[in-house]
């Protein structure tokens, strides 16, 4: 059709000298790995920018003849380009993992501490500790993760995805049913760093797993759908880890960190291997990881990402539940269901991402997302009442949904293969840098602002990452729409 191409079928096209190999011509053989191997690689070379045209409903396909299949005797060098081809063919339709176990390591990384969230209360009083303990408990299962992820991710390049993955799986898992059995507060503290070296490499690999198989704007697509599971799971689990402190106490609301065992034997089973970096130095490694790292675009993302959950942690998390109970006397129960409001706008930004990327670029969404920003935090803090602070919370999920997959997809799609798990891993620990940090910095601010105030700041740091953007273009632009990559 005009402007592109449906598909295209490349065939092994000669048969070549047949006989014991001790027998055959080398210019005959040579000609057959001309014909059969190097013209069909110049032929898909040529025909691809008119499949990506297409993309993704456009296919390649490889032919061969059961010569190419079955081994037979003096077939020649017929035999070794259509046993190439098929093989390349087979291992091209085994490269993509399935979406369902990716979401599922998303799923299992963002557990952590939303089942914690609603029985925090309860653990602590049972366990004979002042309220003042809970945030231990809460930044034991993160902070490992500030250094842990980028070492995880350093393995996950050198030694493949699937090795590292499942034992971190195993790991999360472990020591989340282990904390359920807790005797005292101190054990139950050291589970949950345990824990967090495991949930260290969780959500960055499910990233990198997808960078790995997708790309273009099917790439951004599938990277925003996994930031709908993940904001959907933010909104779903302390509900589910309330019920479940109810039902049966607080020792309950553990058990569902079972899931990353039933994760981990999935992941072993579909998940591809992936070529590894073993063979090259740690140093070298090392080397090539800080050399992306140090791309404007890779670092300005990183930045991006670590004020934004600065933002998120810090005034959502933090001074948002002080607002909606002094500010306007809600209950628990009330203020966890407008606390779940953003994940609907933000899912739905997020599960549309491919087609924003498409039409408006990178950049341009992360302008438009600061700059929703900075009207959420100005009608929260501002608020007069609870219907013009739920419009800035649904304005503020918007800005969610598509900053972070953004950033997300910028950071994996700027990284070649061998270091993408290091650098995604870069961006996770500058990330859980900003989710340590916010709460700190807004804990500082309460004790000389209200927390409505607080929010008029976080406006101003979100006006002035929208500035920093518009500067920062001046000297190295981000990349407008990805072009389409294969399906």
């Amino acid at each position: 059709g005009a402007g592109g191409l449906d598909v295209a079928v490349l065939n092994a096209s000669i048969l070549g000298p047949t006989g014991p190999l001790a027998t055959l011509d080398p210019q005959g053989w040579k000609d057959t790995f001309d014909v059969n191997v190097h013209g069909v690689f110049h032929c898909a070379q040529l025909l691809w920018p008119l499949l990506v045209a297409r993309a993704p409903n456009s296919l390649m396909l490889n032919v061969t003849s059961s010569v190419g299949r079955v081994a037979r005797a003096a077939t020649g060098a017929r035999r070794r380009p259509t046993a190439g081809a098929v093989m390349a063919l087979r291992r091209g339709h085994r490269t993509r993992p399935p979406l369902a176990v990716v979401f599922a390591v998303t799923v299992s990384g963002i557990l952590s501490n939303t089942l914690i969230a609603a029985p925090l209360p309860d653990i602590v009083d049972d366990l004979g500790v002042p309220d003042s303990s809970a945030g231990l408990l809460v930044a034991a299962g993160s902070l490992p993760g500030i250094v842990m992820a980028p070492v995880v991710g350093l393995l996950a390049d050198r030694f493949g995805r699937r090795q590292v993955l499942v034992p971190c799986l195993v790991l999360f898992g472990v020591a989340g049913l282990a904390g359920a059995l807790a005797p005292t507060f101190a054990t139950l503290v050291a589970a949950r760093a345990v824990q967090g070296i495991g949930s260290a490499g969780l959500i960055n690999l499910a990233v990198v797993l997808l960078a790995d198989s997708w790309e273009g704007n099917e790439r951004a697509k599938v990277i925003g759908w996994n930031a709908a599971v993940l904001t959907t799971s933010i909104a779903v689990f302390p509900t589910l880890g309330g019920l479940l402190a109810d039902a049966g106490g607080w020792r309950w609301a553990f058990a569902p960190y079972g899931f990353a065992l039933v994760t981990a034997a999935a992941v072993w089973l579909v998940v591809p291997d992936r070529p590894r970096t073993a063979s090259l130095g740690l140093r070298r490694q090392l080397a090539d990881a800080a050399d992306v790292v140090r791309q404007p675009v890779v670092a300005g993302s990183i930045a991006f990402g670590c004020a934004l959950f600065v933002l998120i942690f810090g005034l959502f998390f933090t001074a948002m539940p002080l607002v909606l109970e002094d500010g306007f006397g809600l209950e628990a129960g009330a203020r966890g269901l407008l606390l779940s409001v953003p994940a609907v706008g933000s899912t739905l930004v997020a599960l549309n991402l491919g087609r924003l990327r498409s039409r408006f670029g990178a950049r341009r969404l992360l302008l438009v997302a600061s700059t929703l920003f900075v009207v959420a935090f100005v009608a929260v803090g501002a608020a007069p009442t609870l219907a013009v602070l739920g419009v800035g919370v649904v304005v503020y999920g918007l800005g969610e949904g598509m900053a972070i997959p953004t950033v997300q997809d910028l950071v994996a799609g700027a990284s070649p293969a061998a270091s993408r798990g290091a650098v995604v891993a870069v961006w996770v620990g500058a990330a859980r840098l900003g989710q340590t940090v916010g709460p700190l910095l807004t804990g500082v601010l309460l004790g000389v602002l209200d927390p409505q105030s607080v929010f008029f700041v976080g406006a101003g740091l979100a006006a002035a990452l929208l500035g920093a953007q518009l500067v920062i273009r001046i000297r190295a632009p981000l990349p407008a729409a990805s072009p389409p990559g294969p399906s």
